[in-house]
């Protein structure tokens, strides 16, 4: 991998450069697709590449370790050609859903509180995992004297990995750095992630400390391991990227960012999870102590407002799984709209095709929008795909919710190039305010 910085804005941490892999250029900033199991789900790969103009696509570890089997793509040729996608690809490193997923207890039960699910440190602690998922399923109860049953607590940390039990059968299972690293060279993406704990920022700042101690002694050991495998059991270079924790807190950040950088990543993952607020923050603390001329990746932020505050702290690539998760309820990132008649703007941002005002709405989704739902398609008729429960009505959203936010990027990207970066940035964040 080879990353170069173009170009850079003034007065900013934004820069626009690329990211050289064996399987294509990825132009930065960039907006990365979730292709959580191998898909992107309800678009095929050549909508991916050619009408949504992605450049690389993101899989899960943790998913693609249970179903279909790390051994399973190997045979197949690997990632790309496992999925027939032939750009760059990423892998995570399964750390964040082996905590959150792999404590879920009672799946399908309505939840029962905001966090929605629970891990148990190596020391009895009860740690909430991942806040603000909008997942439905019950939580796991601790009882009054902070002990958990052994019953309920799908995953246990302690400082060698993680032992969780799976989501599809209850099987056990265990991943430390070692084994992260292991099936993502067996799942052979372009990119992939050392193997990190992810804290909730909610979690208080003794805790939040041991988490930034572990990942950076994960992250050694990661780089270990790495190095052992040499070149990939595909006979292909994959570049590692350290991770960045630290919650909330300033001086962990730094610390995080000072530790993890001054090791032989070949790039840097920005992770925990984020308040909006944070994005202007937390990420800058970040990005003004990592190595300028490695790229850097802010892990699961999709949203227009933080994608923009994280190009302009100095994030070179993003991944979500929003846009697709929000089209498959009818919902669809717009641009605000002039009103007929009137010199204001509609103020809407994203709007929800189930709602009656779309139903005889013969409008593009969105006028400004070149994607092919836009071009081809009425909200009326999107709204009866949603109505009627016709499976078209999520591919077409998905398409434009993942076009809407690519091309924001790109347009961010082009900004910086042109040397209008602030302009465009300030008016961009008027549009989403």
């Amino acid at each position: 991998m080879r990353f170069t910085i173009q170009s850079k804005a003034p007065n900013s941490l934004a820069r626009a450069g690329t990211i050289e892999t064996l399987h294509g250029i990825i132009e930065t900033p960039a907006f990365i697709p979730v292709g959580t199991k191998a898909t992107v789900k309800s678009v095929a790969t050549d909508v991916i590449e050619n009408k949504v103009d992605a450049e690389a696509v993101l899989a899960n570890t943790y998913h693609l370790y249970l179903q279909p089997g790390d051994e399973i793509i190997r045979k197949a040729g690997g990632l790309g050609k496992f999925m027939n996608w032939s750009g760059p690809t990423f892998t995570d490193s399964g750390g964040f859903q082996a905590f959150s997923l792999g404590t879920v207890k009672g799946r399908g039960k309505k939840i029962v509180s905001e966090i929605d699910s629970l891990a148990v440190s190596a020391d009895g602690g009860i740690l909430p995992t991942f806040a603000n998922s909008k997942t439905k399923e019950e939580l796991p109860q601790a009882r009054g004297n902070g002990e958990v049953d052994s019953e309920t607590m799908m995953a246990k940390i302690d400082d060698d990995g993680v032992t969780f039990k799976s989501i599809i059968d209850g099987s056990e299972h265990r991943f430390t750095p070692e084994r992260s690293i292991q099936i993502q060279h067996n799942i052979g993406a372009d990119i992939i992630f050392a193997f990190d704990e992810c804290a909730t920022p909610g979690a208080d700042y003794e805790y939040q400390k041991k988490a930034v101690e572990r990942t950076r002694v994960w992250a050694e050991r990661c780089l270990d391991e790495h190095k052992k495998l040499g070149v990939g059991s595909l006979k292909l270079e994959s570049a590692l990227f350290g991770i960045i924790q630290g919650g909330r807190h300033e001086d962990l950040r730094k610390q995080s960012a000072q530790d993890i950088g001054a090791m032989d990543f070949d790039g840097f993952g920005i992770g925990g999870s984020f308040d909006k607020d944070d994005i202007g923050t937390a990420v800058k603390w970040v990005c003004e102590e990592l190595p300028e001329g490695r790229p850097r990746h802010l892990l699961g932020i999709g949203e227009p407002i933080d994608l923009i505050l994280g190009v302009a702290n100095g994030v070179d690539t993003f991944d979500c799984v929003a846009p697709t998760r929000l089209a498959r309820t009818g919902a669809a990132y717009i641009y605000p709209q002039p009103r007929v008649g009137l010199g204001s703007s509609s103020g809407k941002t994203r709007i929800n095709l189930l709602n009656a005002e779309f139903k005889d709405d013969f409008d593009p989704l969105d006028p400004t929008c070149d994607c092919d739902t836009c071009k081809n398609y009425s909200r009326a008729y999107l709204a009866h795909l949603f109505r009627a429960k016709e499976m078209l009505g999520a591919t077409l959203l998905s398409v434009h919710n993942l076009y809407f936010l690519v091309h924001l990027v790109k347009r961010l990207r082009t900004a910086i190039i042109e040397g209008k970066f602030e302009e465009v940035k300030e008016r961009i964040l008027k549009d989403f305010a």
